[in-house]
């Protein structure tokens, strides 16, 4: 077993490094892949330095079994033919290939069988808010359909990748140091202090991209004709995303029914205490964890048929490399069954 990450510098790419030495994913070797800026550089794995190697047409993958992609939806429609051209699956974190009927979309909790039916050798892996949400909703839709989703996102600085955490720290030293901030270039907008009500760049029906993904990714991974309504805020925490959701279900539920359904749930942790109205789960504890933590879990007052909840996950981890990990764990094991 041959590995790949493509685009090994970044956020995403490091995170795939300490992931597949945490869960100490079978392969033999490893192979690193990045720009012309970042070719070069020198990554340890497991007390052995990797170099990464720049990233071009050729025959580099011809006997890489998995390559885990995190480069950017330019890069992943470049080079995707050159990734899988003998074989290799390419696991991609990019925006690129998710609505591609060709390409499934994978969470593994949910829906791993459609990743051994992709035609173009591509398994693509969902939008990090996206991810987070559907582990929560999944259970409870097996206890009855859910009809719609409104959800209010709270996403952290980690969502637009390494050099925007180390703006959102630079910007709050730039306030305490001299009161105002002068570093703006990841963000449209000061985030240190702030919140953004815009993620991606806006559609035409005035949601952005960000929300429609939301939409339609929802759709594709549930299997499920669900109508889904976001708002994505930018917050200035700087790791850890977090939702509140509102859903509408054919038949109202019973609070006690939905958190069983969560305790029971893959990927879920549920955290609250009947004799602690402190209790709730927050993004500085959901980070570096792999769960995505739910709570708060009540009767909407709006509706009769529907409920609200607030869940945080790592977007790095559970939202990016660990899920891809765990579709090519899953391969792994069915592949040939």
């Amino acid at each position: 077993m041959r590995v790949a990450i493509v685009g090994a510098s970044g956020a995403v790419g490091q995170e795939f490094l300490r992931i597949l030495a945490q869960r100490n994913f079978p392969m033999d070797d490893l192979v690193l892949f990045g720009s012309t800026r970042s070719a070069g550089r020198k990554y340890n794995f497991k007390g052995k330095d990797y170099e990464v190697k720049l990233l071009q047409h050729n025959d580099d993958f011809k006997d890489i079994d998995i390559a885990f992609v995190s480069a950017g939806g330019g890069t992943s429609a470049e080079f995707a033919e050159t990734i899988t051209k003998y074989g290799c699956v390419m696991i991609d974190n990019s925006s690129q290939w998710r609505m591609d009927p060709d390409v499934p979309l994978v969470v593994p909790e949910i829906n791993p069988e459609d990743a051994l039916n992709r035609p173009k050798g591509i398994i693509a892996n969902p939008n990090c808010t996206t991810i987070m949400m559907v582990v929560v909703l999944n259970p409870i839709d097996k206890l009855s359909h859910i009809k719609k989703i409104h959800i209010a996102s709270y996403q952290s600085a980690s969502g637009a990748g390494a050099a925007a955490m180390a703006e959102l720290q630079q910007q709050y030293k730039e306030m305490v140091e001299t009161g105002h901030v002068s570093t703006i270039n990841k963000f449209p907008h000061q985030l240190a202090y702030n919140v953004i009500p815009q993620i991606d760049k806006m559609t035409p029906n005035d949601y952005t991209k960000e929300e429609m993904k939301m939409f339609n990714e929802t759709r594709k991974i549930m299997h499920s004709d669900v109508r889904t309504s976001a708002t994505c805020v930018r917050v200035s925490s700087l790791r850890s995303h977090s939702e509140s959701v509102w859903f509408e279900t054919e038949k109202p539920l019973e609070i006690k029914d939905i958190q069983e359904a969560l305790k029971k749930a893959p990927g879920v942790t549920l955290v609250q205490d009947p004799n602690d109205q402190y209790v709730y789960p927050m993004p500085l504890e959901s980070a570096g964890k792999d769960d995505v933590f739910v709570g708060r879990i009540r009767k909407d007052l709006a509706d009769d048929n529907s409920c609200t909840l607030w869940l945080t996950g790592d977007q790095i981890r559970k939202g990016a490399a660990l899920n891809a990990v765990q579709i090519a764990e899953w391969l792994i094991k069915n592949e040939k069954k």
